[in-house]
């Protein structure tokens, strides 16, 4: 059907119709020796759209010095190319609009150009940042249009095209559904069209790749236009907060945009939309609403912002083979611990575990075995502990836990429930042997009524060597530190 489609292009009655300055336009559009005089001249014959480009000239968009108050002057302030394009967008629009609504019905039809609109607007504001001043109306009408294609699709297949336009919830799922059903979608059937029409041929390659997602990030038109979708369905969407992830994943991914750049953006939107609404006599978002949005817009993108942080430093923060905590984030979070024991007079107990045999085990079943048993044995330990206690991988298969505020009792509770959790593990590194996983615990315990160490590294010392002992004595079992484990164990 693809092809036929293509091919309908040509001879298709019902398609689009470009009134005759359009036509006119996108011929001088093509020409490189076109004039100001020429384009003055064709312009004039058509009063609405004079109108139209003096009222633009006059406009916030352009930033004009003095009033303009003909079409001479207009030219001057937006120059050649400028008028060109503007000329194309107005006198499209209107001609479109108007057959659109016969072909769509008002509701469908007006909601179709709000988001063209916007989406050109979108465009423009996405140029504007990164610094295309000299492509901004290109970037406006190549937005309009990159969904001209669903117009085409309209014209082409009236009775099997709308079912599936008026069924469909976003733009995604439309272009899904349309190469589902026809074989194209209305990114390549309107890139078609543009060719069809001769327009310059940014805008049908932007049409073109309208959805499609750039390799890297890159500031040209097409990389603008399909932003500019994602930015479109953020403005109209009622659910922001499931949008704003998609928005800012795209402004990065497809523009080197952050979430800041991101903002100003929506920015510039919101002091540009009320005028492009007057230029194309069409209300797209009433000014509290706009208001509400870019609100909205940059409290979801700090804490978006905030989460992405805690996310970055939960994983420099955590082990990630276990999940546990790792080495560096232990060797603080003991430090700040005991100091605050020692300050304010609380309990710390610190814990070193480490499983019996796993050299062995490792070395005999391999490194996937090995590292599987290291998995069981944090999660086991994980749901022993409270939330305020902090497990830590500290080395190989040894792991610390910190029991802040924990006094020798409530330590002696909690880790003979770890290892007992521990003892009821059975690994099966293949299908001829199940093996019974034991861990040894050493336990050190500072301010349970009095001070025991001077040193957060006296107390670690202290749990490793109490560690020592209970893997001397047998493994399988916690033994806490005294002073007697102060001199070397016997072997």
């Amino acid at each position: 059907m693809k092809e036929n489609l293509l091919e309908q292009l040509r001879f298709c009655s019902n398609l689009p119709s470009l009134p005759s300055v359009v036509l006119k336009i996108v011929d001088l559009a093509g020409k490189a020796d076109t004039s100001l005089t020429q384009i003055n001249h064709y312009i004039s014959h058509d009063p609405a759209l004079t109108a139209k480009i003096i009222k633009t000239a006059n406009s916030p968009l352009y930033k004009s010095r003095y009033p303009v108050s003909n079409i001479n002057q207009a030219t001057n302030i937006l120059g050649t190319y400028g008028v060109i394009t503007i000329a194309l967008s107005f006198s499209l629009a209107d001609s479109l609009v108007k057959q659109s609504r016969a072909k769509l019905g008002a509701v469908h039809s007006n909601n179709f150009w709000r988001r063209s609109i916007t989406a050109a607007l979108a465009s423009r504001a996405l140029g504007k940042r990164l610094g295309m001043h000299k492509q901004l109306d290109d970037l406006f009408l190549a937005g309009l249009l990159q969904d001209i294609g669903i117009l085409a699709f309209h014209a082409l297949l009236p009775e099997e095209y709308f079912p599936v336009f008026s069924s469909t919830d976003n733009h995604h799922a439309l272009l899904v559904a349309e190469y589902e059903i026809f074989g194209i979608g209305h990114d390549v059937l309107g890139a078609a069209l543009l060719d069809h029409w001769k327009f310059p041929s940014y805008a049908p390659d932007a049409c073109r790749h309208s959805h499609a997602t750039p390799e890297k990030p890159n500031a040209e038109i097409r990389e603008c236009v399909a932003a500019s979708g994602y930015v479109t369905d953020y403005f109209l969407s009622q659910d922001k907060e499931k949008k704003i992830d998609e928005v800012t994943r795209v402004a990065e991914a497809y523009l080197g945009l952050d979430a800041h750049a991101l903002i100003e953006v929506l920015e510039v939107m919101q002091t540009e939309l009320q005028h492009v609404e007057d230029l194309f006599e069409i209300s797209i978002l009433s000014p509290a609403h706009l208001s509400n949005i870019i609100t909205e817009a940059r409290e979801l993108l700090t804490t978006h912002a905030i989460m992405k942080v805690r996310e970055l430093e939960d994983k420099v923060q955590h082990d990630g083979l276990t999940g546990a905590r790792n080495r560096a984030y232990f060797d603080g979070a003991f430090r700040n611990e005991f100091q605050l024991s020692s300050q304010q007079g609380l309990p710390i107990s610190l814990a070193m575990i480490d499983i019996d045999n796993y050299k062995t085990f490792n070395d005999t079943y391999g490194h996937i075995a090995g590292d599987g048993v290291l998995v069981t044995v944090a999660r086991t330990i994980t749901d022993q502990i409270r939330q305020t206690d902090m497990l830590c991988r500290y080395g190989g298969d040894e792991f610390a836990l910190i029991l802040p505020g924990t006094s020798l009792a409530a330590s002696r509770n909690i880790l003979a429930r770890v290892r007992e959790s521990i003892e009821q593990i059975t690994h099966k590194p293949d299908e001829a042997n199940t093996i019974r996983i034991t861990a040894s615990i050493g336990l050190a315990v500072n301010m349970d009524k009095e001070k025991s160490f001077d040193s957060f590294s006296e107390m670690l010392e202290a749990a490793d060597r109490a560690l020592y002992a209970a893997k001397h004595a047998g493994r399988n079992r916690v033994v806490e530190w005294t002073p007697v484990l102060a001199s070397p164990l016997k072997t």
